[in-house]
């Protein structure tokens, strides 16, 4: 059920590389760094500077662990969505102000419905390949609440996820027409673990767990310092202790300050692996008449809450997060800074096919690969 996962750390690296060939940068792991000249890895694995610098941009990977902006600080906020005035709608522009904006369209299109005082729909088209969000501020420890609805068809993936810079990630995926259930699943600096493995499970069978796409829930990640809980509706569902999560003597549980992320994607397709088919609830019907009739499939999210648990007292002023060096083994440091977020370039990322045109073919190319890989 949860072989997709092992493909993650093979699909940064294959994106990244895809995204190296159609931009001509130099690529970026945890042996090549960035050069001076393009000092920043962006998240997906290759070197720039400006828009590279910013959300996703990878410390570790860089030409030096100052070399991306620093992360804007976490914030209690409820966010809801009357309008779209708050989301950055070209992502490719966001030059990391915060205060102006609460999200990113990273890829993809949204729409806002208007209705019980305003739902996002996040869509999925046939060409579009999906769409998702992330937050402008980080959350370094927290709660955070979505309140949302999920697809209900064959192939099509709704997430809720929390992703670090380095790759510290946390996720609720709602996989195909499973409509009655939710997978919650973590990771540590990108490392995959061997299969078969107690990440990922899956949470269902629950009386309160009514049909996901009818009905509104609240899915939450409870991330402090010592436990981590997944809960639906103020139920506790899952808890994982970061005791359990030491491997060989290193701490593999996630520390580093994360954006929230919510998408709707395409698993269900020809160019994705057999097994990933199978776990998103099989391929993707475009003549399903709920495509048909609106011309998209989608996720609708009502609102999101955020309580910010720092592991300690931000000091007066402080605006961002800033990596340093180790404080154990392959564990860095993170501080408070008030150092600006606000990179004075914009636009980077585009190029002649569009503002997502790269991501896009990257996209494209890497489940390509990862389907050969397992045929």
């Amino acid at each position: 059920m949860f072989k997709h996962i092992q493909l993650l750390g093979f699909l940064s690296l294959a994106l990244g590389a895809s995204l190296v060939s159609a931009q001509g940068g130099q690529a970026c792991n945890a042996t090549t760094l960035c050069g001076a000249s393009a000092p920043c890895c962006s998240e997906y694995g290759f070197c720039g500077s400006g828009s590279f610098c910013l959300g996703g941009c990878n410390p570790l990977y860089s030409h030096a662990l100052d070399s991306c902006k620093p992360e804007p600080v976490c914030q209690d906020s409820v966010h809801t969505f009357p309008d779209l005035s708050r989301i950055v709608m070209n992502t490719t522009y966001y030059d990391g102000n915060a205060t102006e904006h609460d999200w990113t369209l990273d890829k993809g299109q949204i729409i806002n419905t208007n209705s019980s005082g305003g739902e996002l729909a996040l869509l999925l088209t046939e060409t579009n390949g999906g769409t998702r969000i992330s937050s402008t501020r980080y959350l370094h420890y927290g709660t955070v609440t979505a309140r949302m609805k999920t697809g209900r068809w064959g192939g099509v993936v709704t997430a809720f996820i929390t992703m670090s810079d380095i790759k510290d990630e946390i996720d609720w995926e709602f996989p195909g027409d499973a409509t009655t259930e939710g997978q919650t699943n973590w990771f540590w600096q990108g490392v995959i673990p061997e299969w078969p493995t107690t990440h990922g499970t899956t949470v269902g069978n629950l009386s309160y767990l009514t049909d996901t796409f009818q009905n509104y829930h609240d899915f939450t990640i409870d991330w402090q310092p010592d436990t981590l809980t997944w809960l639906i509706d103020g139920n506790i569902v899952r808890q994982l202790k970061a005791s359990d999560a030491v491997v060989n003597g290193t701490s593999n549980y996630p520390s580093t300050p994360s954006r929230i992320q919510l998408s709707i994607w395409p698993a269900g397709i020809a160019s994705e692996p057999a097994g990933t088919v199978s776990w998103a609830g099989g391929m993707i019907n475009w003549a399903d008449p709920d495509y048909t009739a609106a011309g998209h499939f989608y996720a609708l999210v009502q609102g999101i809450n955020v309580t910010c648990h720092d592991p300690a007292t931000a000091p007066v002023g402080a605006t961002s997060y800033v990596y340093g060096t180790n404080q154990s083994a392959f564990t860095p440091s993170i501080a408070f800074s008030n150092a600006s977020t606000v990179s004075a370039a914009r636009g980077l990322l585009a190029d002649a096919t569009g503002s997502f045109g790269v991501w896009t073919v990257a996209c494209a190319v890497v489940f390509s690969l990862v389907g050969a890989m397992l045929a």
